[in-house]
């Protein structure tokens, strides 16, 4: 086993707090642990802000430990409210399960989950034939609600109109069970997750301290936000996906080459497997060599999650395209447009009308939902979608309708 892999894992950047950074290096260093990260089919694709637990899993495995992934196929049937300002949408119980299978197909992608070096279980298992008074009795009884309501995630809630549901209050209480029940029969003894879970994780430490008087330990990574301000995975034009058929391997490279100057070498170290000597090597590049740093980031991880073959095609097309626009792109129709027009955003079936790529918004929504519009070479999603000042690169946004038909827009006006 890597007795430096707790340092391997904070030099890449995923350690934002851990429970016991002492006990847990020692604990990595003496013996195989077990671990585990909890995903939630809230949707039937992972998306890009869900590479970051998978890599982090994927490292502790490649060091000799047992990943377990949880599907809360469970606690699914309740929403986590942690970083959510209202509550989730219920979903039925058939599409909890289609969700589950898509989620489990990806996930086995990365990791090893045979039964042997790692596993995948679903907390539905355990949670949905359990015994209401019993629980409460035996498990409720060790949580104070004068606690549970100084968590972030409840704060934020409780502050709103639309406040917090008794069922999502529930989440902890369930969540915590979960680090139970998976200490109890796999010998887990360590948590995984974004920095929002923190409240949830102690709660699960607790939980396993005072029932087992045994010691458990979680780790958190840092919530992702890019230099935009933007949650990693979510983007003006819509969500990042795994799938390729809900965001294309073209798309998805896209995304990557399109990465913030700022991001680029913390993206290479979080989702890459490239050794850190060279990501700071990288570093080391400056202006416009930092393109390097962007094609090297957006081929290794549209390979890790598209394959090679997709990777180099993707690659290709991407430099095959833009190439082609750059030699022409005076040519290319241009349209100027005041900051102060988009100060609170410009819909994107206003924008299409008028520089003339739809006659009407109905059809402007029609190739939106067709996938035939992209901004800056990532697809729109959304019909909802407004031009912000934010999706200007050196003042220009570069509009494209199908393969070939592209237009130039360019902000004028003082920007903030």
């Amino acid at each position: 086993m890597n007795s430096n892999l707790f340092d391997v894992l904070k030099e890449r950047g995923f350690v934002k707090q851990c429970s016991d950074h002492e006990g847990l290096i020692k604990k990595l260093n003496e013996e195989k642990v077990v671990y585990y990260v909890g995903f939630d089919p809230t949707a039937d694709s992972l998306h890009v802000g869900s590479l970051l637990p998978i890599m982090a899993m994927a490292h502790l495995q490649k060091a000799g430990h047992f990943p377990v992934c949880i599907i809360g196929g469970g606690t699914a049937m309740i929403g986590d409210p942690s970083g959510k300002t209202e509550m989730r949408r219920v979903m039925s119980s058939e599409e909890i399960a289609n969700n589950n299978a898509k989620i489990v197909s990806q996930l086995k992608k990365y990791l090893i989950l045979d039964g042997e070096s790692g596993t995948v279980i679903n907390n539905a298992d355990w949670l949905l034939d359990l015994n209401y008074i019993k629980f409460l009795r035996d498990i409720g009884r060790y949580f104070k609600v004068n606690e549970m309501i100084k968590a972030e995630s409840y704060k934020q809630r409780l502050d709103r109109q639309e406040g917090l549901s008794f069922t999502e209050f529930n989440y902890q209480i369930l969540q915590a069970y979960d680090f139970f029940v998976l200490f109890d029969r796999h010998n887990c003894v360590l948590q995984l997750g974004g920095d929002d879970q923190w409240g949830n994780m102690i709660a699960g430490i607790n939980l396993v301290r005072i029932i087992r008087s045994k010691k458990v330990y979680g780790l958190t990574f840092p919530l992702l936000v890019t230099a935009r301000g933007n949650k990693m995975g979510k983007t003006e034009a819509g969500t990042i996906w795994l799938d390729p058929l809900k965001t294309s391997p073209y798309d998805f490279y896209q995304f990557w080459i399109n990465t913030d100057d700022k991001d680029v070498i913390r993206f290479l170290n979080l989702f890459t497997f490239l050794p850190h000597d060279d990501v700071v090597k990288l570093k080391k590049l400056k202006g416009q060599e930092i393109r390097v740093a962007k094609e090297i980031l957006a081929f290794e991880v549209t390979k890790l999650v598209h394959g090679q073959e997709e990777a180099i095609k993707a690659e290709k097309s991407g430099k095959t395209i833009f190439s082609n626009l750059g030699n022409y792109l005076e040519s290319i129709p241009t349209s100027r447009i005041e900051i102060s027009r988009i100060k609170e955003g410009l819909p994107i079936v206003d924008l299409l009308c008028e520089i003339c790529f739809c006659k009407t918004k109905s059809e402007a929504r029609r190739l939106i939902s067709q996938g035939g519009i992209s901004l800056n070479g990532e697809k729109v999603n959304s019909l909802d979608l407004e031009i912000k000042e934010s999706f200007f690169d050196n003042f220009t946004v570069i509009i494209r309708r199908g393969k070939k038909q592209y237009h130039r827009l360019i902000l004028e006006g003082e920007t903030k």
